[in-house]
């Protein structure tokens, strides 16, 4: 097998092709700095692992490659590392949490344990010095330790035990290098001793909590715990500085069966060992190593006398330390790397009174990592990353540059196919929320936290001019005009601002045009475009509010932004992103998306609903959209769609028709993404990660979406798939009868002519076929899926559309009914908005308020109209000793409200009793 002749260095021996999804990931940029960087190999190969997200990377610094390691639905909790680096164990939280132990030579899991922790996920895990075990611990409110053999092909822990609330949180555990059944844990103020056989329950000893009184000083919060070396004590380092001493049983030999009484344990001392904080302890070969938070890492013997200090001003908190496997390489081993992620210092003011045959790797709470050369005491700064939540992306319009922006005030430009960093300036006023190049390539744009918008050259990141100051909150939208005369931003307090280039001593230079409150909810985007009887700008604004405000730009003078139209595009769902849709027909048209996970195209003129496409359903609805630039080698009548969901990047094919198997998505930032950028070439589509502080290359892979969306077949096909049953189910022969049903009734159910069977029925029938399939559309919704079919010829005939086929008919039912179904939370949702809290502390609606919000909110009802409905509606439940007929006679709407609906009315009544639904 591959893992079997797996070797060191076969990871990146050979190009592997990764063809078959259409998003490939190519590059990881970022990485969590809250857990550790572990060394795989050093010297000639100076390989690094870490996590980004939910991906392992193994990162070939010298050959600048990474390979990734793919398989958690969730953010990567914890990790660790067998003592030779080959096994790797990765636990995340959250969800259908995952275990996976990962071959580090060929990149193989080979094993994966689910639902180990189903509630929620695991906070800390640690491997054994054989490799045979793994330890996890639970990241629940009531801790479970469970140690497992991973080697057998089991579900179930070898043994378990659940821990009492009062030892506190347990987040990090350790085995115990010379005995695999003893291991130790430790939360911010115990530190619990663990003894285990096979198949026997584990057995713990917590140690007492330490207190001031205890030895008389403060210890400090518990960071992490070791066995000692001489295998007869424990050490915990504090943040205070000091390292707390346990002293245990001897012998350390392991019973046939667990004692009735655990091995003793006791604090018999706390050592200072300097005033800053300790962050990292560990133990190599006959050496205590320590981190601290001022980058200091110190090295001890047995009886905690100072070796020796390795140390550098550049150096933040210490996050953690990895030792290189092999003995020490010539001075320098990294130093003539051309790599990009490269720079080389040396501090020479710092002696050493003993030299360590091993190099190592730091990583600092403030993502940089460190390669720290023993005999030389260099340090070789790897990377440095975004130490905060990175929203803002922009790729370079003409060149492979992208530009990446953090929350750390922290500006990167990246040339992206040879992976090299180019550039960087750090804005310490404020974190950057937003990005955006101008169509020429010359400027970049860039949004704050704290409203300023800076206008930078685009390759040397300098400043063209005086940053504004104009927006009265975080700026979350930035964008430039096709000729780069506009800039226009959004903030959060709803307002659009407009910047243009102006000519001023004989030099182009920026000013503030003017602003606008243009909506009462959030923005969702902004877009330029160019007026289609003109070159001019046209620049739009779509907000919560389901408004989308077009501004006439030509007519705007200093301080007044002038709005030539205000049009509602939803009726209930509220619009999340919009872009404009390639010109595929004589039609033009934008593109928006809902959270109902529907997609509408609306004329760019009248603003007219053109057509509604059930968009991708990946768990979360679309959060932004964008066009795929073409590139060279594609068909140039084939266009396809980018988007991005609450966690996933995906492409989907154009022309839009609600086909399943026309898009694909990919997990990409489980913890939320927050933006994305297409090269310009269309060739790699970049996610930024927000709060994981990461951001991903996606190669694009065309020809994949292709094979699939040839094989999900033609025509009706994919669409049958959706439909409950399928093609040969209960619920098409029922849609198939009601279709039929309607050509009869048009005809005179009691003639005797003879009957014309035709494929068709008149759009005016649509309403009552999809209501009588259990789709019951508002009138809005109604007049739009007739005025779709009745011009969907007309801009290319002039002719109207009178009839429907079933073919149709059924991509029109799926494309407009709810994506989801209609469910009791929805309605749930509607009484805690429009009801109050009876005495029994439900949510009801007044009978009298009820009706009246039938007949006098929204889509008003008339009374005849509303007493014919209930009438239909609560005729099915005959009393006792009454006939149904007499059930069904047309009554006043007064009388019938008032002995068939109660006075208050709970949803459950509603739908169960009113609208004889099932309530699952």
């Amino acid at each position: 097998s591959l893992v079997w002749a797996a070797s060191p260095g076969m990871l990146f021996g050979k190009t592997r092709d990764r063809s078959l999804h259409p998003l490939d990931l190519s590059w990881v940029f970022g990485y969590n700095s809250s857990l550790a960087v572990h060394s795989l190999m050093d010297g000639e190969d100076g390989v690094v692992l870490y996590v980004s997200s939910h991906t392992v990377v193994i990162h070939d610094i010298l050959q600048n490659k990474q390979f990734h390691l793919q398989g958690h639905t969730n953010v990567i909790s914890c990790l660790c590392v067998s003592e030779n680096k080959r096994w790797v164990a990765t636990a995340d939280r959250g969800p259908d949490a995952l275990i996976v132990v990962w071959d580090s030579y060929s990149g193989v899991p080979v094993r994966t344990i689910f639902e180990s922790h189903s509630e929620d996920g695991v906070c800390a895990i640690a491997i054994s010095q054989d490799a045979k075990y793994l330890v996890t611990i639970s990241a629940a409110a009531v801790q479970k330790v469970c140690v497992w053999r991973w080697t057998l092909p089991t579900e179930k822990p070898i043994c378990s035990i659940e821990l009492k609330p009062e030892f506190g949180h347990q987040d990090y555990v350790i085995f115990n290098p010379q005995n695999p059944h003893e291991f130790i844990s430790n939360s911010k103020t115990q530190m619990i001793f663990y003894l285990w056989v096979i198949s026997h329950s584990l057995h713990s000893h917590s140690a007492w909590l330490l207190s001031p009184q205890t030895f008389k000083c403060l210890v400090g919060q518990f960071s992490q715990s070791v066995f000692h070396f001489n295998n007869t004590q424990a050490l915990t380092g504090t943040s205070a500085g000091k390292l707390v001493v346990w002293d245990m049983d001897n012998p350390r030999t392991l019973p046939e069966e667990l004692p009735p009484k655990p091995h003793g344990i006791t604090a018999t001392r706390v050592v200072s060992m300097q005033e800053e904080s300790l962050t990292v302890l560990q133990v190599l070969e006959s050496c205590i190593v320590t981190g601290d938070v001022k980058g200091q890492v110190k090295f001890y013997d047995e009886q905690l006398r100072l070796l020796t200090i390795y140390s550098h001003d550049k150096v933040g908190p210490i996050q953690s330390i990895s030792f290189s496997t092999i003995l020490r390489d010539p001075p320098g081993a990294l130093s003539g790397c051309s790599c990009p992620f490269l720079t080389s210092w040396s501090d020479s003011s710092n002696s050493v009174s003993l030299m360590l045959n091993r190099n190592f790797i730091l990583s600092t709470s403030d993502a940089t990592m460190f390669h720290v050369a023993t005999d030389s005491t260099n340090f070789e700064r790897v990377t440095q990353e975004a130490k905060k939540a990175v929203n803002a992306i922009a790729c370079h319009p003409q060149e492979p540059f992208v530009a990446v922006g953090s929350h750390c005030g922290l500006l990167k430009v990246w040339e992206y196919k040879q992976t090299q960093y180019l550039v960087s300036r750090i804005f310490t006023e404020a974190g950057i929320q937003c990005l955006s190049y101008d169509p020429e390539g010359c400027f970049l744009a860039a949004g704050f936290t704290d409203g300023s918008v800076y206008i930078l050259d685009a390759i040397s990141l300098q400043s063209i001019c005086e940053e504004f100051q104009f927006s009265q909150g975080p700026v979350t939208h930035i964008s430039f005009s096709h000729d780069s005369k506009y800039l226009a931003t959004a903030d959060e307090n709803y307002s659009v601002i407009v910047y243009k280039r102006v000519l001023q001593n004989g030099s182009r230079c920026w000013e503030h045009l003017a602003g606008l409150d243009s909506h009462y909810k959030p923005i969702r985007s902004i877009l330029f475009g160019v007026h289609p009887d003109s070159n001019e700008p046209r620049l739009l604004s779509l907000g919560e509010d389901r408004q989308l405000v077009e501004y006439d730009l030509n007519s705007s003078i200093k301080d007044h932004l002038v709005v030539t139209h205000r049009d509602r595009l939803e009726q209930d769902a509220v619009p999340l992103c919009l872009t404009w849709y390639p010109q595929l027909s004589t039609e033009s048209f934008f593109l928006t998306a809902n959270n109902c996970y529907k997609m509408k195209l609306y004329n760019t003129t009248t603003k007219v609903c053109r057509k509604i496409i059930l968009g991708p359903t990946y768990g979360s609805p679309l959060e932004k959209i964008q066009i795929l630039p073409r590139t060279s080698c594609a068909d140039p009548q084939q266009h396809y769609l980018v988007f991005i969901t609450k966690d996933k990047v995906g492409l989907q094919m154009l022309p839009l028709d609600g086909n399943p198997h026309k898009s694909s998505a990919f997990i990409c930032h489980p913890d939320g993404a927050s933006d994305f950028a297409i090269s310009h070439d269309g060739r790699y589509v970049f996610t930024a990660g927000g709060k994981d502080r990461t951001f991903m290359k996606w190669k694009v892979n065309l020809p994949a979406l292709d094979a699939a969306a040839f094989l999900g077949g033609e025509d009706l096909i994919p669409f049958y798939s959706l439909l409950d049953g399928g093609r040969e189910g209960k619920f098409f022969r029922e849609l198939e009868d009601y279709f039929y049903y309607v050509q009869l009734c048009r005809q005179g159910i009691g003639t005797l002519e003879k009957r014309q069977v035709s494929t068709h029925i008149p759009l005016e029938e649509i309403p009552s076929v999809m209501r009588a399939i259990g789709f019951y559309p508002s009138e809005e919704e109604i007049e739009e899926m007739i005025n779709e079919v009745k011009f969907s010829k007309y801009a290319d005939t002039g002719e109207e559309v009178t009839k429907i086929n079933l073919g149709d008919f059924i991509k029109l039912y799926i494309n407009h009914r709810p994506a989801l179904g209609l469910s009791m939370k929805t309605i749930q949702r509607a009484f805690q908005v429009l009801g109050y809290d009876n005495k029994k502390r439900d949510k009801v609606i007044d009978r009298g308020d009820f009706l009246s919000l039938l007949q006098c909110r929204g889509e008003q009802m008339t009374e005849d109209e509303l007493a014919e409905c209930l009438t239909t509606l609560l005729c099915r439940r005959p009393r006792k000793g009454e006939s149904e007929l007499a059930t069904c006679e047309p009554t006043g709407a007064a009388a019938l409200t008032e002995e068939e609906i109660p006075a208050e009315i709970t949803a459950e009544i509603f739908v169960a009793d009113i609208l004889g639904l099932p309530i699952a």
